[in-house]
C-alpha cells in the first residue's frame, strides 16, 4: 500500500490523506479541517473503491461559489496519485 498526501486548494480542508493498495482501491481517507460530518462521510464512502472510479465520481462537486470542494478536491488528490 502507498501513502498519498495532497495540499486542498480553494478549500477548508487544509490537507488530505490516503493509501492506494496494489488493485487501485483507496483507502484511510482522512481530511485535515474542513466541514467535520461532510468529510466523515467522504472518508467513510471512500473505503474500499476503486480509486480512477472515485475520483470520476467526485470530480466537480462544488461547494457554495468556490468552483471546487472537498469531494473535488478528493478527486484530483486521487488523479495525482494515479499519474505517478
Amino acid at each position: 500500500m502507498k501513502h498519498h498526501s495532497y495540499i486542498p486548494k480553494g478549500t477548508c480542508s487544509r490537507r488530505i490523506e490516503f493509501d492506494l493498495d496494489e488493485n487501485g482501491r483507496i483507502h484511510n481517507v482522512s481530511f485535515t479541517g474542513g466541514c467535520p460530518g461532510n468529510t466523515f462521510g467522504i472518508c467513510t464512502l471512500a473505503e474500499g473503491n476503486d480509486a480512477a472510479e472515485l475520483a470520476g465520481r467526485l470530480k466537480g462537486i462544488p461547494c457554495r461559489d468556490k468552483g471546487t470542494s472537498c469531494p473535488d478536491q478528493l478527486s484530483r488528490a486521487i488523479e495525482e496519485a494515479l499519474a505517478e
